[in-house]
């Protein structure tokens, strides 16, 4: 199938829509943590894993690709990446059930930062001075965010519930930069449809294997509501992988902050969460060190492209 013309307003209608879909499907993951149905993280990492894979599975149908979108020629690679990557989405889920939800969707924006820390250390990526220090700015945010759970906020008095779901959700950021290194690597000779999924098949063994640690016999309703999760997470995998396919990088990543606005509603309106100004002047932080990485990486990238047009004969 030949690759989609480039249409950037499409490339940020698709890349809003999946912020909106894995938002929504968070919410979900932390109404079924909440309350009487208390489903464990692991019970509903499988039921998010393996609800995508049908969804995932009708796409690749839907596009010709089926045949070469699951085929690997590194499979233990799609392994390690599948075994950080579910860390990542336990360790987030946890996190919910524990943290006012738009907290948990602040803390998660230290994710795209520690990529660039991680990518340094094991890629070898070089990382100039400028990029590093706007690193440092989106982490001192991170730091404000998780203040107030870490006993450093206006009463001084810790309290151990939240303070684990600060270290869990930070946790979970680092993991979710972790398996975000596994796929530039595995990009390099895989297609991204066998990515997404190895990812749910690996995420779907690792989470039926907390079986015996505790999962709940939900009731219909949960039962449906984590059924939708998978679902979401199938469709918000697809917007996600489409709109890049229409927009260049730096013009669509920048619309991951909608989750932001999102969650504070969200969390307002269905959890009565207010937002305190701390979380928000800390998230604020987080989202301006990210665009402006972004920005600079944009503005690089036209002049190494100016570069080469001078160099062409």
């Amino acid at each position: 199938m030949n690759a989609p013309v480039e249409s950037p307003l499409r490339g940020i209608l698709l890349k809003c829509l999946s912020v909106t879909v894995f938002t929504i499907m968070a919410a979900i993951v932390k109404a079924t943590s909440d309350g009487g149905a208390g489903v464990p993280a692991g019970q509903q990492v499988f039921f998010r894993s393996f609800f995508a894979i049908p969804v995932i599975l009708l796409w690749l149908v839907w596009r010709r690709e089926l045949s070469v979108g699951l085929s690997t020629f590194r499979p233990m690679g799609h392994f390690y990446r599948g075994m950080i990557g579910t860390a990542a989405m336990g360790l987030g889920f946890w996190g919910l059930a524990l943290l006012p939800f738009p907290e948990v969707i602040a803390i998660g924006y230290a994710s795209p930062l520690l990529v660039v820390i991680f990518a340094a250390m094991f890629l070898g990526e070089n990382v100039r001075l400028f990029r590093l220090s706007m690193v440092m700015l989106g982490l001192l945010g991170v730091l404000i965010v998780l203040s107030p759970q870490l006993g450093f906020g206006a009463s001084g008095v810790p309290d151990y519930q939240r303070t684990l779901g600060a270290v869990v959700t930070l946790g979970g950021a680092c993991c979710a930069a972790l398996a975000q290194i596994f796929v530039r690597k595995l990009v390099q000779e895989e297609r991204i449809s066998a990515i997404v999924f190895w990812f749910s098949v690996t995420s779907t063994v690792l989470g039926l294997l907390t079986l015996p640690f505790g999962w709940v016999m939900p009731d219909v309703q949960t039962l449906l509501l984590l059924v939708t999760t998978g679902i979401l997470g199938g469709i918000g995998q697809i917007f996600l992988t489409s709109a890049y396919r229409y927009g260049e990088a730096s013009l669509v990543a920048p619309f991951e902050y909608v989750s932001m606005v999102l969650s504070v509603a969200i969390g307002w309106y269905l959890f009565g969460e207010a937002a305190t100004p701390t979380m928000l002047f800390g998230a604020s932080l987080v989202i301006l060190a990210g665009m402006i990485i972004i920005w600079r990486e944009r503005q690089l990238g036209l002049e190494r492209r100016r570069q080469r047009k001078a160099m062409t004969p």
